[in-house]
């Protein structure tokens, strides 16, 4: 009996304790926690809109435009020309660079010289007899005659007959030989095309030189070119004569160059088109890496803004009654850093900076109305201060 009433009381407890606990939450009232609504203080700008150039970069290495490829196309010994044959040296315009030995080979063209000298004065005698119309102005040739000089034309015959037999006294032969042995001779020598200075040599002074051999390699200071690879997209906005702002690579020199060539040929692999751009800067050197600024076409009422602004692909974030809001707008031309917009109404207020975490709806407070909020609350507390 006992142990019935202790059962009973436990229960009736346990049933007492949960009423009142349930009593007690049910009266209890908890207090609303206050929302501290943030206000985002961002930078913005005032949208106008303006004519925008489509620049398109580009890179490569300088060139001389003009440059020769020194080779021998004879052989002997290389003399010295009073100017060290070294890289770096500078010659100007029709002075000799490169002067081989030629002795023996002028003995061989005076002989020949000779001997042509030998057959004319041996028809003499015939063309006084034969063709005394034409007597004199072969006299006037060997009267004129220099074997240190180069052969000079030979009479002109003043008939078919007389013709025929200078042709058969093997005059004609003989001179076209000389001239052919002149020609070789003057290769001996080597003059400067153009004012200009070497690049590279592979012999010296005193160096036996053979036919075919590379000498050195000879450009033009002052003027040069680079080749730039243009993405195909950009084909139809190329166009020869149009100025490019270039770089150096540290970005410290620009330069102004221009389109001189364009390739008409895509590449297949790259899908690039090369363009050559013309420079000219005496502080220029072959070799140097620059990066170009091609300015394809400019496009009308439209903005460019920093690429992290651009939402979605085709939005921005406006300021508008104090929220932020996507707006739509329509992309022209992206490039590394920046994208050229349209479709935005002049007078439109957008971020000017990236805002982490922002969304649409957000409360925002320009830089401008934070700085007049804060001189307001000053004034109105002057004490505060």
């Amino acid at each position: 009996m006992r142990k019935v009433i202790l059962s009973v009381l436990a229960i009736i407890i346990i049933i007492a304790a949960s009423y009142g606990a349930k009593v007690i939450i049910d009266n209890k009232t908890a207090p609303k926690p206050k929302i501290k609504k943030d206000v985002k203080i961002v930078t913005t700008d005032t949208i106008q809109n303006t004519t925008i150039p489509i620049i398109i970069p580009a890179n490569g290495n300088l060139k001389a435009k003009k440059r020769v490829e020194l080779f021998a196309e004879v052989t002997g010994v290389f003399n010295s020309t009073g100017k060290l044959f070294r890289a770096g040296q500078p010659y100007n315009s029709g002075e000799t660079i490169i002067a081989i030995d030629n002795t023996e080979f002028y003995a061989q063209v005076k002989s020949a010289r000779s001997n042509l000298n030998n057959q004319i004065t041996a028809i003499m005698p015939d063309l006084r007899l034969d063709y005394p119309e034409s007597f004199q102005q072969w006299q006037d040739y060997l009267n004129n005659w220099n074997i240190d000089r180069s052969v000079t034309q030979l009479p002109e015959p003043i008939n078919d007959k007389e013709k025929y037999f200078i042709t058969g006294r093997n005059i004609y032969t003989a001179y076209y030989n000389i001239k052919n042995l002149e020609s070789r001779l003057s290769k001996f020598r080597i003059t400067a095309p153009f004012t200009g200075v070497l690049t590279e040599t592979m012999v010296s002074e005193g160096t036996l030189v053979r036919n075919g051999q590379q000498l050195g390699e000879f450009i033009q200071t002052g003027i040069y070119e680079i080749q730039v690879a243009v993405s195909a997209e950009f084909a139809d906005l190329l166009q020869i004569g149009k100025e490019v702002e270039m770089r150096n690579i540290s970005n410290t020199k620009s330069y102004q160059g221009k389109v001189t060539r364009i390739n008409a040929k895509v590449d297949q692999a790259s899908q690039t088109i090369i363009t050559v751009i013309e420079v000219s800067d005496p502080y220029l050197k072959e070799g140097m890496y620059l990066t170009a600024n091609l300015q394809a076409q400019k496009i009308e009422n439209a903005i460019e803004i920093n690429r992290s602004l651009l939402q979605n692909g085709n939005q921005v974030f406006t300021v508008q009654e104090g929220q932020l809001v996507l707006t739509g707008v329509r992309p022209i031309h992206f490039s590394d850093a920046t994208v050229v917009l349209k479709g935005v109404e002049d007078g439109t207020v957008i971020l000017a900076k990236s805002v982490p975490g922002a969304y649409e709806g957000m409360a925002v407070k320009t830089e401008k109305q934070a700085k007049a909020d804060k001189a307001k609350a000053a004034s109105s507390n002057p004490e505060s201060e």
